[in-house]
């Protein structure tokens, strides 16, 4: 089977056939041109190394040059035999918390800042593995279905803020239901599927006893990013400190004795976030020690590429035609190759 890989290339093949033509009408232009000054025979005797031959000869291994150099192009491909090629990774998907705790400054610029930046981060960082979000404050709600777009996780990352969710909260027990139903059923079955919750913490019910038991039934290991401080720090939202019932400044802290239980009961590991640090490296590093399944297989027609051939005979006629001089050479009059 003969195919070429790129057949754009090949319009330039009427560029290329063109040329003799080109050259046959400024022939004709320098011709007129010359009787202007007399009459050509006697113009021509004065002139005894010039060869009409050799300019034709020239003009003839240029055109086939560019023309298999063109065909070169184009990427001739002759056989044809199947290829099948597994893509292995992880399912990873992202649990982020977008209530307005997530808007405190205990951690520079501010706890919602930091996770979008350490999101995009990761995103940069992956390969093989495919990623989802979800967002979630007191609902949970699908932002990114699990994908291999990269681009497309770095653009959801940059909408993340507390105004994504209308009801307020930090619910981490439906957010991560929510998680678990997102994996796809092609790694149901597997140990490579994975949950990173990135949160202040500060939400617990049965709904989180429930889906962490979920998760141990399913295999889906929760790695944790703490966001904040244990000390706090008072909220504000658009520079006014929020207030309780009572008239107290609320102080949102980082409730890191939750997410250290869940990640443990399901074999993950839990970090929190710090100025110098946002604790990435840690999880990425449990990432790399977990089993990778196959995610895709795709199969595709391999050929054998054949443009080298037409490349060498384009370079050599080239060659040729630049040892070829249009005059003749007065060393070899003896030769009559071109004689005319």
């Amino acid at each position: 089977m003969f195919t070429f890989g790129a057949p754009e290339w090949l319009w330039l093949l009427i560029v290329v056939a063109a040329l003799p033509l080109l050259y046959w009408m400024l022939r004709l232009y320098a011709k007129r041109k010359l009787r202007k000054f007399g009459n050509e025979a006697t113009l021509l005797k004065l002139m005894p190394n010039y060869s009409s031959l050799r300019g034709w000869i020239k003009i003839s291994l240029l055109t086939l040059a560019l023309g298999f150099l063109t065909i070169a192009l184009a990427r001739p491909q002759t056989g044809s035999k199947l290829r099948t090629v597994e893509s292995q990774g992880r399912e990873i998907v992202l649990v982020v918390d977008v209530s307005n705790s997530m808007l405190a400054e205990d951690v520079t610029p501010s706890r919602m800042s930091r996770t979008r930046y350490a999101i995009t981060r990761l995103v940069e960082r992956m390969n093989n593995d495919r990623i989802g979000i979800v967002a979630f404050a007191d609902e949970a709600e699908v932002l990114l279905p699990i994908t291999g777009d990269y681009k497309m996780a770095e653009s959801v990352t940059k909408r993340l803020s507390p105004d994504l969710i209308a009801e307020q909260g930090t619910n981490i027990g439906k957010a991560l239901e929510v998680a678990l139903l997102s994996f796809t059923r092609s790694t149901q079955h597997t140990k490579s599927r994975v949950i990173i919750l990135i949160t202040d913490g500060e939400g617990h019910d049965q709904s989180t006893e429930a889906a962490i038991e979920q998760a141990k039934a399913e295999g889906v290991m929760i790695c944790a990013i703490g966001i904040g401080t244990p000390e706090g720090t008072p909220l504000k939202i658009d520079g006014v400190h929020l207030e309780d019932e009572e008239g107290k400044m609320v102080v949102t802290k980082l409730g890191e004795s939750l997410l250290e239980s869940i990640t443990a009961a399901t074999g993950g590991i839990y970090t929190r976030s710090r100025n110098d640090s946002f604790g990435l490296e840690e999880i990425i590093t449990r990432l790399d020690e977990m089993e990778a399944t196959e995610l895709s297989t795709i199969t595709f027609e391999e050929y054998d590429e054949q443009y080298q051939w037409f490349l060498g005979v384009a370079l050599l006629l080239l060659v040729v035609e630049m040892l070829i001089l249009e005059r003749r050479n007065p060393l070899l009059k003896g030769v009559k190759i071109f004689e005319r």
